[in-house]
């Protein structure tokens, strides 16, 4: 039989867990914080265009057709996935506008969480958020690596250490542990490190800490270059098409449709990415929306032309899972375009590592300003005006990430991570029409509840499926929300209380300066 103190405390315990954060405090936050707001609509559908437009059409799109060991491919009707991953897409996006243009700061759906469902579950969502940015960045990073070494190969010029460079400099551990990998030892310990994806992984951070304006601007660069090369891609292969390489069409029926659309949403990141910069955006509740939808029908119209072309250029079994384009024009004697694709793959895979470390960045800066992660985590550059702190330690992650992860597993993880913020702020957006009916909305999802419901029953459709198929990410999924839980509770429920405590205090302090003020 518990005591009423008892009862008191787990009440209290279970109302903290529960505790709700009113958008108007995260509002009068952002004033506070000091990011410039200096992002246009046509910023911010760039920014989602270099999140988008990147691995899963340079890398993943190769696996999403044939398969890997783990999940069947699609085929040719990998067009018929991507339009599956728009529909499912549109209507989180469309929520994704409403909070955007309702709270625009920095935070994203973790911010959303907050507002509608509570202290744990932000914490968890934030959580989440860090697998799918984070990991992300190393899957892409992985990526990038690849389309390099493919690079350097085709100039003879270079040095041989250049062009054909040791395995063990350019692979994660585990990944040169499945090719078996001789690898050198110091004092015993096997050494291992993926160079370049390393090395770029630094310099976006360096970039990144220079300001958001100066990394829209080299985003813009990088989006004109795989863009252009990937309109050449269209422009020529459409000649070297042939209609008996799309028979047959679905080779593995409607579940390969399912599990193409699974690993093709990954590049589906930048919708997310794009409402983590609310808070550095002029006028974001007009811009939010025009960046979020626009991004998503633009891409959405790349992805299946580059798709068509693809499976009618080359027969399904001889595309390459690690460079299907590039190699694509190799198969039919364009040798010389091969290269050229490889560096609008290295420039597309460039600007998606730079969204996916700002949003890393700026999702980590709003969970330290809610008492979640410790106080010096929310210091800003005096000079750029950037979370300095966060940007450093950060990258320092996932530097030491990209020496064990593997490239596939890591974007499967990622996929999982977007999935699951897409469901939250659907769900978000039907908690908050209930709760807070009155708030104006620059912006509002058209036939709510519906729209809202349809995202949650599309994205958690293709979720079940998934987590049936894909064995490794399935159980790596619910192991890395187990850790969340348990360093929520070891840390997060406590720093809160303190930073609860500690606001109470100046509140304190304040009024009784007043009084005295009068008296």
């Amino acid at each position: 039989m518990q005591t009423p103190q008892q009862k008191s405390i787990i009440g209290q315990f279970v109302s903290n867990l529960l505790r709700i954060k009113n958008p108007d405090e995260f509002l009068e936050q952002s004033q506070k914080g000091g990011l410039k707001k200096t992002l246009s609509a046509f910023d911010l559908i760039i920014l989602g265009i270099s999140a988008i437009i990147g691995a899963g059409i340079f890398v993943m799109i190769g696996s999403a057709v044939i398969g890997t060991t783990e999940r069947v491919g699609a085929g040719p009707a990998l067009v018929l996935s991507i339009f599956l991953v728009a529909i499912a897409c549109i209507f989180p996006a469309l929520c994704y506008a409403e909070f955007a243009s309702m709270i625009p700061v920095s935070g994203s759906a973790y911010i959303y969480t907050f507002a509608t469902m509570g202290e744990f579950a932000a914490w968890m969502m934030g959580w989440v958020l860090m697998l799918e940015y984070a990991i992300g960045t190393i899957a892409v990073a992985s990526s990038w690596t690849g389309y390099l070494i493919k690079l350097l190969e085709g100039f003879p010029m270079l040095p041989e250490a250049l062009r054909n460079p040791p395995e063990w400099l350019i692979n994660d551990y585990q990944s040169a542990m499945e090719a078996n990998i001789q690898l050198p030892h110091i004092l015993g310990i096997p050494i291992c490190l993926n160079l370049p994806a390393m090395i770029i992984i630094t310099i976006i951070s360096l970039i990144l800490l220079k300001g958001i304006q100066e990394s829209a601007n080299f985003a813009k660069i990088m989006v004109f270059v795989k863009v252009t090369v990937i309109a050449l891609f269209i422009g020529v292969g459409a000649f070297y098409v042939k209609p008996e390489n799309w028979v047959p069409f679905a080779p593995s029926g409607i579940k390969g449709i399912l599990m193409g659309a699974f690993a093709i949403f990954y590049a589906y990141i930048g919708f997310d990415a794009i409402s983590t910069a609310a808070e550095e955006t002029k006028n974001p509740q007009k811009n939010l929306p025009i960046g979020l939808i626009g991004s998503l029908v633009i891409c959405s119209i790349i992805y299946c032309l580059v798709t068509i072309v693809l499976t009618g250029m080359i027969p399904m079994s001889a595309i390459d899972l690690k460079a299907p384009i590039a190699h694509a024009m190799s198969f039919v004697g364009q040798d010389w375009f091969a290269g050229a694709i490889a560096i609008g793959a290295l420039a597309g895979l460039t600007s998606v590592l730079l969204v996916l470390q700002f949003g890393t960045t700026r999702i980590l800066y709003a969970m330290a300003r809610d008492g979640f992660l410790p106080s010096i985590m929310r210091k800003i550059h005096p000079k750029f005006n950037t979370p300095w702190v966060i940007t450093v330690l950060s990258t320092i992650l996932m530097l030491i990430g990209s020496l064990f992860i593997n490239m596939q597993v890591a974007a499967e993880l990622a996929i999982f991570g977007t999935f699951s913020s897409f469901i939250i702020v659907c769900i978000g957006i039907l908690i908050l029409r209930k709760t807070q009916p009155e708030r104006h909305r620059p912006f509002k999802v058209p036939c709510c509840p519906w729209f809202p419901l349809i995202g949650v029953v599309f994205c958690s459709g293709l979720m079940i499926v998934a987590l049936r198929e894909v064995q490794t990410a399935s159980k790596l999924f619910p192991l890395w929300l187990l850790i969340g839980i348990v360093i929520y509770f070891i840390y997060g429920y406590k720093s809160n209380r303190k930073q609860e405590a500690l606001k109470l205090q100046t509140v304190n302090v304040e009024e009784t300066a007043k009084i005295e003020e009068k008296v």
